[in-house]
């Protein structure tokens, strides 16, 4: 080893101390999960008008609870069980489409993947609206098993069958809970006074 080698001084302890500060916060932002948004579907109109119903009464009884200042009060209490039954009945039966948000660069590859037409862009479209909802709705489903784990989703063909073949409102609830999950903003900003 040579003398130079040697002679180098250690690092200042306060320099040290903010490299380990800075490493575990840089560790807790690289550990961030990517957002999500679920889009639920249930075709009874029954179990969602029930749901519904069961939602407006629990809302009124704690309205009321709160303008007498109870905290305690049995109609409260079984409107509360009334929207849980309501609550597992509907999840019994409704279906859930989850959307993760896809990391920036995946999302700007996709979007140039998908360029809009001549006509497209001159009509202010920033991608292909013929293409890229299958493509997004199809790169952003997540779908977990009975035990949480990630499995296949669905594919840009089966996206596109889907937004083909739901009715206009029902195709664009899918693309929206898709490109939604792209805007989740989970950040604020502080601004911090002068002095």
């Amino acid at each position: 080893m040579s003398a130079v080698a040697r002679s180098v001084p250690a690092p200042p302890a306060n320099a040290v101390v903010r490299d380990a500060h800075w490493e575990a916060k840089l560790a807790r932002l690289r550990a961030r999960q990517l957002p999500e948004q679920t889009l639920q579907i249930c075709d009874d109109l029954s179990a969602r008008k029930q749901l519904e119903q069961a939602k407006l009464e629990a809302a009124r009884c704690r309205m009321a609870d709160t303008e007498d200042q109870r905290t305690a009060n049995p109609e409260t209490e079984r409107a509360e069980a009334a929207l849980a039954s309501a609550q597992a009945d509907f999840d019994a039966i409704a279906l859930e489409l989850t959307f993760k948000a896809l990391p920036r660069p995946v999302l700007d590859g996709l979007i140039k993947r998908f360029p809009p037409t001549e006509a497209q862009a001159e009509d202010g479209d920033a991608w292909n609206p013929e293409t890229f909802p299958a493509a997004l709705v199809a790169a952003a489903h997540i779908e977990r098993d009975g035990s949480g784990a990630v499995v296949e989703g669905l594919t840009e063909e089966e996206a596109q069958g889907l937004l083909d073949s739901w009715p206009v409102a029902e195709s664009n609830a899918l693309f929206a809970a898709a490109w939604q999950a792209q805007q989740i903003v989970r950040t604020t900003t502080v601004e911090l006074g002068k002095g």
